[in-house]
């Protein structure tokens, strides 16, 4: 059997980091997980190509090549994934279709063949036997969530690296909160399951041996959802680190309630963690309790946000509006909040209501559904109806957007960002200079911001300040006016 494995475009979001990629010519931040998964899960005995759209072409001549084709999508890839599904049809060649997206709209694929849903690792075998035995079924569900101690490795030797500026690997599912508009807990539990010590060591091993050197995000969506696994496992992973000079970079997600625990910060800190994802939302309380997020409210915000950054890790962060109990001053509000957190990568979106969450249900009891969500909450597109006037709301979302991602703005955010990174508790990482390294991405970044770019002026002045004040963190500085001119250049586009 020949298997082709297909990961569907993303579409230019803030999340792509387009224009920051484009600095080190790399084309994704990440490759499809998942699918590699899938790849080391398939029988040794079939042969498998992985196509990744968001880095190169699928061919016709890959398709007309393959016996079968296996994709996997999220919500925001859909329109990719339906063309995909076509164009193969119409190439006559059947298709099995996974992933979140499709699990939670098990309705928006006629064309395709087979559907995998939720998790594969229980219900894979059997679809292979029936694909070998000629009597595959349509949908294939397990009837509980897999352990993770039986995911394999996945088949990182797929991976062409240089196109990608980090791998990634996954240590746990699911998340014990209970976010009304989340679709994690829906699509994985609210039981945090993990691998095991020895998974993890093992994955890092491979990545080691393929070459890569860099960052590597642990893609849990809360890393920290199962506090005493992930206390038993970082001290294995620190070692792991001490012991390979320390080739990773790591990379996660996690809870704002990590900055109640010292031990694991401090833990995090030593197996070389640099940046963390956290989910705050928005600075008002009483939307902060009905999105059902009382980790949020346990202490002050701005508090727990400068104690992960005094451990040397760098807070990216996502921000809400939309909810219904949002103020007529939330706009103003969440500016004040981003500017005084000194995240430089906040990522501000509106409420969207995804399938099958919380969120999804109370809105359809209420009557205030208006359609699926398109996967983008930066695209000003609302499926809900808003207890704010529409028009305010996306008009206030973009004053936002106009402000924090102003050069002024951002490079004021990064310099206090790098003030309260403390670089002598920072464990040093010897992949940690690899973007100033890149002489040619350097060249690019200052020809690009310090020459060809309207607010010059502010590049210049921010350089100044990183050379007087934090030269020893300069590649970190280079690397986030990379990531400000990504943002800044799709603030232009979508919001002028």
């Amino acid at each position: 059997m020949k298997v082709l494995l297909v990961y569907p475009e993303f579409p230019d979001t803030y999340w792509s980091f387009r224009y920051a990629l484009s600095f080190e010519k790399k084309r994704s931040a990440f490759p499809p997980l998942g699918l590699l998964t899938i790849s080391s899960l398939l029988p040794d005995s079939w042969q498998r190509r992985l196509v990744d759209v968001n880095v190169e072409a699928l061919n016709i001549a890959d398709i007309k090549w393959a016996d079968i084709v296996f994709l996997s999508a999220m919500l925001v890839q859909k329109e990719s994934l339906q063309e995909i599904v076509e164009l193969c049809k119409i190439l006559g060649k059947r298709v099995v279709v996974g992933g979140p997206y499709i699990t939670t709209n098990t309705d928006a694929l006629p064309l395709a063949d087979h559907f995998v849903l939720g998790e594969a690792e229980n219900v894979l075998s059997e679809l292979i036997a029936d694909l070998e035995q000629g009597k595959a079924k349509r949908f294939y569900k397990a009837s509980e969530r897999p352990s993770l101690t039986i995911s394999p490795i996945p088949d990182f030797k797929l991976v062409k690296l240089q196109h990608y500026s980090a791998m990634s690997i996954q240590y746990s599912r699911g998340c014990p909160f209970q976010c009304e508009f989340c679709d994690i807990i829906e699509i994985y539990g609210r039981v945090p399951r993990t691998k095991t010590n020895e998974q993890v060591l093992a994955e890092l091993d491979v990545l080691l041996k393929i070459g890569w050197q860099g960052s590597v995000f642990i893609v849990d969506d809360n890393f920290i959802g199962n506090k005493r696994n992930v206390k038993l496992m970082l001290p294995k992973l620190i070692e792991w680190q001490k012991l390979h000079n320390y080739p990773f970079t790591l990379i996660t997600e996690a809870s704002v309630n990590l900055a109640e625990d010292d031990k694991l910060l401090e833990a995090m800190q030593q197996a070389g963690f640099h940046h963390v994802f956290l989910g705050i939302e928005t600075p008002v309380e009483a939307s902060l309790k009905e999105a059902q997020k009382p980790q949020n409210l346990r202490a002050s915000l701005l508090d727990s946000i400068k104690k992960i950054q005094s451990y040397g890790m760098e807070v990216m962060a996502g921000f809400i509006v939309g909810f219904d109990n949002d103020p007529e001053d939330i706009f103003e509000r969440q500016i004040e909040f981003i500017q005084d957190s000194a995240i430089p990568l906040a990522m501000v979106g509106l409420l969207n209501a995804l399938p099958e969450t919380q969120l999804w249900r109370r809105l359809q009891r209420e009557g205030r559904l208006l359609m699926e969500s398109t996967g983008d909450n930066t695209n000003c597109s609302l499926n809900f109806i808003p207890k704010m006037d529409p028009t305010k709301l996306i008009e206030g979302y973009k004053t936002i957007m106009r402000t924090i991602y102003t050069s002024k703005e951002y490079y004021k955010r990064v310099l206090e960002c790098l003030k309260r990174l403390p670089q002598d508790k920072v464990t040093t990482s010897s992949s940690e200079s690899k973007f100033a390294d890149n002489l040619i991405a350097l060249v690019r970044v200052i020809v690009k911001l310090g020459l060809q770019d309207r607010d010059r002026k502010n590049f210049w002045n921010y350089l100044y300040s990183v050379f007087l004040y934090h030269r020893n963190q300069f590649s970190q500085a280079i690397r986030l006016a990379a990531m400000g001119y990504h943002f800044r250049s799709l603030t232009d586009i979508y919001f002028k």
